[in-house]
């Protein structure tokens, strides 16, 4: 009788349990985000190490190129790794990962020593935990996918901005390898704070008035001006069920496109200006500024559009204004305002496409095992980190480069206009199968 007496107060604890505040947990996202986007301050550090060591500054800038390559490859294993040790306990330790990371880059005085650290170690640990914090978020939220998204991600392109500021004033004021160290504390105590405020999201699978009585029980009912647009998944696809589809592979290729413009882009937007436009290296600078301004603000405001009017509308938008803007950086002569405002423009798209494909892939494949479905499409974004500029070196140049991408986004374009949820297709297939099969043969109808 005591054992019974015991679980039955166990049972009635567990069904006791307070509701979990979800907008705490975005606020854990949030923190964590703006710790991992400081990454995104790399150049800053590369004329002070040519300067301190005398190494070439290509051999600096790569180390980037490889951090933002170990951060997509990572995003292949986080859904695992998430699984075996849970969200919290992930995010904590990718954290203290990072953080100690870039303290011992601070250490280095060889080339190879800081590949391994501020690229391969440093990378992977930030793409762990923005994968899993960003579709975690998403799974508490699921009538917001694309504001939530944009918050997150916003957060991202935000600590990015600001540590622009804190990272230039500590090179400024203590050197570039000190900074490093400094960096690393500030970023491990960000992030395995932020990691505290978050809880682990439970997708069962169940239906749409199931998932809404479910969201009501962790204290914030949807509201009724917030109509999803996104069409309902009714079943959950694992990794091996979605790479069986085409979807995938076209939203690989849009994904793809959507990066090469965006990162190609941020990473030679000084000399287009200087190039290009014949503006002095002090004004072509401020592009630097205005891309992560306008490439947050896409994020987040293309990002709520989308949970209104549909995620593929304003995908097929931005990738024609995309098309538009680099066909100008192309084909017509340059002043101040015109690239001013076609950079602009490549920026706030780049920065809604990176907000809005991981509610696609929600959308598409269901949420259940998103973080490992969005690390296969996310590979588009390390692939074409490198397109951008082994397209430039084998073309010759800024302006072919942006040919091709005016043509992949075209492409993409297309796809957007024409692809739909494996799902829709699936389900109205078996349907007609099974009805014509029953009318044949009413006896193997189902009671």
């Amino acid at each position: 009788m005591k054992n019974v007496s015991n679980q039955a107060s166990t049972a009635q604890l567990q069904t006791t349990k307070p509701p979990v505040n979800r907008w705490l947990i975005a606020l854990g996202t949030i923190i964590v985000q703006m710790g991992l986007g400081t990454i995104y301050t790399w150049s800053l550090f590369n004329q002070p190490l040519v300067d301190k060591f005398g190494w070439g500054l290509s051999s600096v800038a790569i180390t980037f190129s490889i951090t933002s390559f170990a951060l997509a490859f990572s995003t292949l294993f986080a859904g695992k790794l998430q699984e075996k040790w849970g969200i919290r306990r992930l995010i904590g330790i990718a954290g203290i990962v990072l953080g100690v990371g870039l303290m011992l880059s601070s250490q280095v005085s060889s080339l190879p020593l800081l590949y391994m650290l501020a690229g391969v170690i440093v990378g992977f640990a930030d793409g762990t935990a923005y994968i899993t914090s960003l579709s975690n978020l998403i799974k508490w939220f699921p009538e917001r996918k694309g504001l939530i998204s944009g918050i997150s991600v916003g957060a991202y392109g935000t600590g990015s901005l600001i540590f622009k500021y804190i990272n230039g004033a500590f090179i400024g004021s203590v050197g570039v390898s000190a900074t490093f160290l400094y960096w690393g504390i500030i970023v491990l105590l960000m992030i395995v704070i932020g990691s505290r405020f978050i809880r682990e999201a439970n997708v069962s699978g169940a239906p749409a008035p199931q998932a809404k009585a479910a969201q009501q029980r962790v204290g914030d009912s949807q509201p009724s001006s917030i109509k999803p647009t996104a069409t309902v998944v009714v079943h959950d696809y694992t990794v091996k069920e979605m790479l069986k589809t085409k979807q995938v592979y076209l939203l690989f290729i849009m994904f793809f496109t959507a990066c090469m413009s965006g990162l190609y882009l941020i990473g030679i937007v000084k000399d287009i200006g200087v190039q290009l436009a014949g503006l002095d290296l002090a004004t072509a600078a401020n592009a630097v500024a205005m891309i992560a301004i306008f490439n947050t603000a896409g994020r987040i405001i293309l990002g709520a559009l989308s949970d209104k009017v549909g995620r593929m509308k304003v995908i097929c938008g931005t990738f024609m204004v995309t098309a538009a803007a680099v066909a100008v950086l192309s084909f017509i002569p340059l002043t101040y305002s015109i690239f001013f405002a076609a950079v602009a423009a490549i920026a706030f798209c780049f920065g809604g496409n990176i907000t809005v494909f991981p509610a696609i892939v929600s959308d598409f494949f269901g949420l259940k095992n998103h973080s490992k479905n969005y690390g296969i499409v996310y590979q588009g974004f390390g692939i074409g980190a490198l397109a951008g500029s082994f397209i430039a070196a084998w073309m010759g140049g800024f302006k072919p480069t942006f040919i091709v991408i005016g043509m992949l986004c075209i492409v993409s374009f297309l796809i957007a206009l024409w692809i739909k949820p494996p799902v829709a297709g699936a389900t109205e297939e078996k349907q007609t199968a099974d009805e014509k099969k029953w009318s044949a043969k009413p006896h193997t109808a189902r009671s």
